[in-house]
């Protein structure tokens, strides 16, 4: 049995001044960062290995997409999954945010309208107007009956788990509602959603004609030990004609600065209208983030195992603490390496500049559609973690003193 110590996830990695979004965020202040999701771990030593040797030969010019790689993602898609795809069906794309917003153009019309859950990943609630249609946002509910739009503040520890209201999501469709974005696994709330949710939410898309966008690009950090992923176009062979999966290592294996996502889209009238709204305007992916991106998939399995293992440890931290803080609750989390943490209790009406001032940079949950909320990031070191947390449960201990 391999274990943790087999890759150092402990030593901390000084990321200043390299010109890190991350870091630089706070340049010059005692503020650990936990905001934007990237972790402070070093690659898979083989993919390091990989961009060292690509660098060693010295020509950068435009590549085309390595066949190595097509093979590679269609054999872990089998072998995950049990999803067979076709070469032709991969189109490949500089970020997945750049794959958001090229459905939004791709898919109906100007001012159509597209439907989603909230909270949700930033991107998700801009990429809609960025291409002239409308938003329509259906909140997610929490088992017990509470959901992010009420304003009730009372503190649920880790009670019940976030869920789909299909009967809400069925009554926002109108007749111009031509798709529907898809967070699988969920950012920011961590739920990894069964076939029976995923097949519920595929009935309302093929009754009203939408297709749907599926972002599963935290689909291999499952922490919960017997959930499992279900990519939603596996659901049924009519359910993949009107769905445009979106998917990448870059999460998986920390390398987003890398820029290499691929869409993954059966429909071939789909296809041709995605890849004409790309046209003139997405760039080709770059060297080095084809050269990551395979060798990540080749070679960074006993890397993924260690990486889930350390983060299960850091995610049951989280949870400790937290739920030991005063006025303050999460429910339980079963992917990714983010922790979406109700605060409404507290009464901080700026919890943002609060927990800075205490030293720890959170996500504020209102750029997801989650007042009342802050997302934090324990992809790091556990003594960075540990160190985070200790600096928030002390600022709300002292400030419910003074109170």
């Amino acid at each position: 049995m391999r274990q943790d110590s087999a890759f150092d996830f402990d030593t901390p990695v000084d990321r200043r001044k390299t010109a890190s979004m991350k870091w630089d965020k706070f340049a010059g202040r005692d503020v650990i960062p936990m905001w934007v999701a990237d972790m402070d771990f070093r690659s898979p030593p083989a993919v390091i290995a990989a961009l060292h040797e690509r660098a060693d030969h010295g020509v950068f010019g435009y590549t085309a997409v390595p066949q190595e790689l097509v093979r590679e993602v269609q054999s872990q898609l089998k072998e995950k999954y049990d999803w067979v795809i076709e070469e032709e069906w991969l189109v490949w794309l500089p970020g997945l945010v750049t794959g958001l917003n090229v459905v939004c153009r791709a898919v109906g019309h100007e001012h159509d309208r597209v439907l989603t859950t909230v909270p949700v990943y930033p991107p998700f609630l801009k990429a809609p107007g960025y291409s002239g249609r409308s938003l329509t946002t259906v909140p997610l509910t929490r088992s017990g009956g509470h959901a992010t739009d009420e304003t009730d503040t009372g503190c649920h520890r880790s009670a019940g788990h976030w869920q789909m209201d299909f009967d809400r999501i069925q009554k926002a469709v109108t007749p111009d509602t031509r798709l529907y974005i898809l967070c699988h696994p969920h950012n920011p709330v961590g739920r990894v959603f069964d076939r029976n949710e995923l097949a519920n939410l595929a009935a309302i898309c093929e009754k009203n004609d939408i297709v749907v966008c599926s972002d599963e690009i935290h689909c291999e950090l499952i922490l919960e030990p017997g959930k499992r992923h279900v990519p939603f176009a596996t659901l049924a062979p009519e359910i993949a004609d009107r769905t445009i999966t979106l998917m990448a290592p870059s999460k998986t294996y920390n390398i987003p600065g890398l820029g290499c996502s691929f869409a993954v889209i059966s429909n071939a009238h789909l296809r041709r209208r995605f890849k004409s709204a790309m046209a003139g305007i997405v760039p080709m992916v770059n060297t080095m983030g084809f050269a990551a991106a395979l060798a990540a998939y080749r070679h960074g399995g006993d890397w993924h195992e260690a990486l889930l293992d350390y983060l299960r440890k850091n995610r049951d931290a989280v949870n400790m603490a937290v739920n030991g803080m005063p006025a303050m609750a999460m429910t339980p989390i079963e992917a990714t390496y983010l922790a979406w943490i109700d605060i409404r209790a507290t009464g901080l009406t700026d919890s943002i500049v609060f927990f800075e001032a205490a030293g720890v940079g959170l996500s504020d949950g209102r750029e997801f559609g989650g007042p009342g909320y802050v997302r934090l990031n324990f992809g790091c070191p556990r003594s960075v973690l540990v160190e985070a947390l200790e600096r928030m449960r002390k600022a709300l201990t002292e400030r419910q003193l003074v109170s």
